[in-house]
C-alpha cells in the first residue's frame, strides 16, 4: 500500500463533525462554533464538545473549510401569506429587512412555502442537503414551536427571529421586547393622566399576542391599576371588523376605559372605528396606542410601538454568518414608542 492510499484509507476512518456532534449530543453547528468561534458557546458546553474532540481524534479537513468558504451564499426562508383583514404584516418588512442585511454580506434568500411545520423542516433540510442554502431563518415561532428542535436534530443551521418559552438556550434567536413595548404604552398613558386604561389583544395561546398581553397587565399592577383595569382586557382575531366588536365591548362597561392599548396596528385602527361610531374623539375622548407602527399608523396619526425591524434583520444575517462575535447569539432587542395625537393629550376629566 502506498502513501496516497494509506492517507485515502485514513481519511475514510477518521472521525467526521457529525461524528462529534452524535457523540457529545450536539448540533454540529455547535461543533464548528467550538472550533471556530468559541466565545459564541457557553464555557461548560465548549469544555463538554472539547472533551469529545479529543477523545475522537478529530481534525477538522481544510478542504472541507474552503468548499465552506465558497457555499451557496443562499439563505432559506418561509414565506406566510398576509392574515385576511390584516393591514399589513410585520413578517413582509422583516422579509424586506433581511434581504436588504443579505446583500451587504454578498448574501441572498431562497424563499420557499409550506403547508405545516412539518413540511417547512423538511423543505429547509432538502434545500439544506442538496446545497441550495447554506442555513435558514425561522420566525412566527409559538411558544412550543416543534422546528427549532426538529432542525438542531437534523443538524440544519439557522437562527430564528423570534423564541419559544422554553429550551431557546438551544439555538440562537433575535427577539423584540413585545413586554417592555406593551409597558412603554401603558406608562406613557399613566404619565397623561389615564387611570382606566383597556387593552385589545390576540386570541389567547398566539405566543407574540401573549407577550403584549403580559406586557399590559404586568405594566397595569405596577402602577397599581388592578383593580381599575383587569376587566378591561379583550381578545380578537387580527381584523378589523373584529376589533371594533371587541372595542364595543370595552366602551359598554359601567367604567369604559379612556384609553386602550392594542396589540396591533390593524386592532388599533378597529379601535379607532368603534370609538368614532360611538360618538367618541380619537385622541380627546378615548386615547388609542397600537403596535409595529406600520404606514398606516403614520397616516392615521396613531401612536403605535415601533419595533426595530431593520435592526433585527442585520442581527439575524450577522448571527447566521457569525460575524458579531461581540454580541451574543440570542438577542432582545428593545422596540421604540412613538407618540402622535392619538394618545399625546392630557387624559380628559372624565378619566
Amino acid at each position: 500500500m502506498d502513501a496516497l492510499e494509506r492517507r485515502e484509507r485514513d481519511r475514510a476512518n477518521s472521525p467526521t463533525l457529525q461524528d462529534v456532534a452524535r457523540v457529545a449530543g450536539v448540533s454540529r453547528q455547535t461543533v464548528s462554533n467550538v472550533l471556530h468561534a468559541p466565545e459564541r458557546v457557553r464555557p461548560a458546553t465548549r469544555e463538554h464538545v472539547a472533551k469529545f474532540i479529543e477523545l475522537l481524534g478529530y481534525q477538522p479537513n481544510r478542504q472541507a473549510q474552503a468548499l465552506v468558504r465558497s457555499a451557496s451564499r443562499m439563505i432559506g426562508y418561509l414565506i406566510k401569506p398576509l392574515a385576511h383583514g390584516a393591514l399589513a404584516s410585520i413578517n413582509d418588512r422583516f422579509l424586506h429587512a433581511l434581504a436588504e442585511a443579505g446583500r451587504t454580506t454578498d448574501h441572498h434568500l431562497v424563499l420557499f412555502s409550506a403547508e405545516d411545520d412539518a413540511a417547512e423542516v423538511d423543505t429547509a433540510s432538502r434545500l439544506y442537503r442538496g446545497g441550495a442554502v447554506d442555513t435558514v431563518v425561522l420566525h412566527g415561532l409559538t411558544a412550543d414551536d416543534p422546528r427549532p428542535t426538529a432542525l438542531l436534530k437534523l443538524s440544519v443551521p439557522f437562527v430564528a427571529f423570534g423564541r419559544t418559552e422554553s429550551a431557546a438556550d438551544a439555538y440562537p434567536w433575535i427577539d423584540v421586547d413585545n413586554v417592555a413595548g406593551v409597558g412603554a404604552a401603558v406608562d406613557h398613558l399613566v404619565n397623561r393622566g389615564h387611570r382606566r386604561i383597556g387593552f385589545v389583544g390576540w386570541l389567547a395561546g398566539d405566543t407574540i399576542g401573549d407577550r403584549r398581553a403580559r406586557g399590559w397587565r404586568t405594566a397595569i399592577d405596577r402602577h397599581e391599576l388592578g383593580s381599575a383595569c383587569h376587566a378591561l382586557d379583550v381578545r380578537s382575531e387580527e381584523s378589523i371588523a373584529s376589533a371594533v366588536q371587541s372595542t364595543f365591548h370595552l366602551l359598554e362597561q359601567p367604567d369604559p376605559p379612556t384609553a386602550i392599548v392594542t396589540a396591533t396596528d390593524t386592532l388599533a385602527v378597529g379601535a379607532m372605528q368603534a370609538a368614532q361610531r360611538w360618538g367618541l374623539e380619537v385622541g380627546r375622548d378615548l386615547a388609542i396606542v397600537g403596535f409595529d407602527d406600520t404606514p398606516t399608523a403614520e397616516a392615521l396619526d396613531l401612536s403605535s410601538i415601533r419595533q426595530p425591524i431593520e435592526l433585527a434583520g442585520q442581527r439575524v444575517i450577522a448571527a447566521l454568518l457569525g460575524t458579531d462575535t461581540a454580541s451574543p447569539t440570542s438577542q432582545l432587542l428593545d422596540p421604540q414608542l412613538i407618540i402622535r395625537s392619538s394618545s399625546a393629550r392630557p387624559a380628559s376629566p372624565r378619566s
